[in-house]
C-alpha cells in the first residue's frame, strides 16, 4: 500500500530533522563499505612493501627495495586518508523517477573571508 501525499511528506520532513540532528546516526544506518576491509587491504600491502624494502636491502637490489618502498609508501597514504563519501543520489518519487537533491552554495574560503573583511574595513575608513 503507497504512501499518501501527507505521509511521504512527514516522512521527508522526520528525514531531513534527523539528518540535520545526528548525522553519525545517519551515517551508521546508511551503511557501506566496511572500513575492516579497507584496513586489512591497505595494512596487507604496507606489509608488502615492507618486505619488498627489506629483501632489495638484504639482497643488494636498489630497483626491489625501491619499488617496495614506494608500495609501502601508497598503501600507508591510502590507508592515512579518509574514505570518499557520495551523498545520497536522490530521492524516488510515488511515479518511479528521482528528485536529485538541490545544490548547497560553497563556503566562502578563508581569503575570499580575509578579502571582504578588508574591503569592509576600507569603507569604514571613508565613511
Amino acid at each position: 500500500m503507497p504512501l499518501s501525499e501527507y505521509e511521504q511528506r512527514v516522512l521527508e520532513q522526520m528525514e531531513r530533522q534527523l539528518t540535520t540532528d545526528d548525522p553519525k546516526l545517519v551515517s551508521t544506518l546508511r551503511g557501506g563499505r566496511s572500513t575492516l576491509g579497507r584496513w586489512l587491504l591497505t595494512g596487507i600491502g604496507a606489509l608488502a612493501g615492507l618486505t619488498l624494502l627489506v629483501v632489495g636491502t638484504a639482497a643488494s637490489l636498489p630497483i626491489v627495495g625501491i619499488a617496495g618502498f614506494v608500495l609501502m609508501f601508497v598503501f600507508v597514504v591510502l590507508a592515512l586518508t579518509p574514505p570518499r563519501r557520495r551523498g545520497p543520489a536522490g530521492t524516488v518519487q510515488p511515479d518511479g523517477s528521482v528528485r536529485r537533491p538541490a545544490q548547497q552554495p560553497r563556503s566562502k574560503g578563508f581569503v575570499e573571508r580575509l578579502e571582504e573583511r578588508w574591503e569592509r574595513r576600507r569603507d569604514e575608513g571613508r565613511g
